[in-house]
């Protein structure tokens, strides 16, 4: 690796340790992510016995034991493979979908490579997705994101929109032309499905229908509500600066989750519409789905889990698992068909 090479890797490598450091803070938490507004409907009459709820869901034919997954987070610095193996093994036992963060390092440095092989090789039966930003995205052939699913054995790629993190970040790169039609393309052409996420900014109707026609496998929000990318970007840069006084003036930017969910709802949308962004317990999970999300993201709390080593981790998706299989069994509902996009179990307060 070229020195030139090896400052580029280093500078990243420093930028991933600060998301996760910082992304754990109070402050980087962002207003409301809605959810409080939402009640469920209490049934004290369900009709069914607790052991018969069943969180057992699918996505394009794997088979997955809760719509619950872990959202992508981190890959490709010191530190990483350790959490990731964490994370794929607790995701592994518990049957969830995983994510791995950005594969951007993998564009300049070969040996970021081994991380997502060595990863695949242990943990053979995890449903994993990949993951390249949409400003990487645009620069790059097919052939190139085709290298990065083969890498990882990636059963799906999750292309991440995050426009206000790039523009905020000293060291972003806000290069957005052209994003919708690489979307498209990659849709039509890479070998396994593609899914579509925000970074803690959500989507808005008219967002959402520019992608109606492309042959995507899903939409995950990610509305604002939980960890603000922009917030973290600022917390990153010293109080006083001129990238600190601007970054504070977007700490609440973009749509809830709960109100992108509504935009999402409103629309004929070919393609799941997954939800995250602050969802914090079991129930929060529960009130997404009602309104009509089909799988639940989840970042921030099983961060903060794995960090203290699988067995914390595992209790936190167990806990989450077990609060969501609650709030069902006391609205009546057996199944996620019974559950998902079920307005009648919707109040608004």
């Amino acid at each position: 690796m070229s020195s030139q090479d090896q400052t580029i890797t280093n500078q990243f490598s420093q930028r991933k340790r600060d998301h996760i450091e910082i992304s754990l803070k109070p402050d980087s938490q962002s207003l409301s992510s809605h959810l409080d507004r939402v009640v469920l409907q209490h049934n004290p009459f369900p009709e069914i016995n607790f052991e018969d709820v069943s969180l057992n869901t699918q996505f394009s034919g794997c088979d997955l034991r809760s719509p619950l997954f872990i959202s992508s987070m981190t890959l490709g610095h010191d530190g990483a493979e350790g959490l990731n193996h964490i994370l794929a093994s607790a995701a592994t036992q518990r049957g969830w979908m995983m994510g791995v963060g950005s594969q951007r390092r993998q564009l300049f440095d070969p040996e970021a490579h081994k991380e997502c092989e060595v990863l695949r090789s242990k943990f053979p039966d995890l449903v994993l997705f990949g993951n390249i930003g949409l400003s990487q995205l645009i620069s790059l052939s097919v052939d190139q994101v085709q290298a990065l699913v083969e890498s990882l054995g990636a059963q799906f790629m999750v292309v991440h929109t995050n426009p206000l993190q790039e523009a905020i970040q000293p060291e972003g790169t806000p290069v957005f032309k052209g994003g919708l039609d690489a979307i498209e393309t990659l849709c039509s052409e890479l070998s396994v499905p593609v899914v579509v996420k925000e970074t803690g900014c959500g989507f808005s109707s008219s967002s959402l229908s520019k992608l109606k026609s492309m042959n995507l496998a899903a939409v995950d929000l990610s509305g604002r509500g939980g960890t603000h990318w922009g917030r973290v970007e600022t917390y990153r840069q010293s109080p006083g600066t001129q990238g600190y006084k601007t970054g504070l003036s977007f700490n609440d930017w973009g749509f809830s989750t709960v109100e992108s969910l509504q935009s999402a709802m409103s629309l004929d949308l070919p393609f799941e519409v997954w939800a995250s962004g602050g969802v914090r317990s079991g129930v929060d999970a529960a009130k997404l789905l009602a309104m009509g999300a089909t799988k639940i993201g989840l970042a921030q709390p099983i961060l903060k889990a794995a960090l203290q080593g699988e067995e914390i981790l595992n209790q936190e998706m167990q806990k989450l698992e077990t609060e969501l299989a609650i709030a069902m069994f006391c609205m009546g509902i057996e199944n996620l068909d019974q559950l998902i996009g079920n307005k009648e179990l919707v109040q608004w307060v």
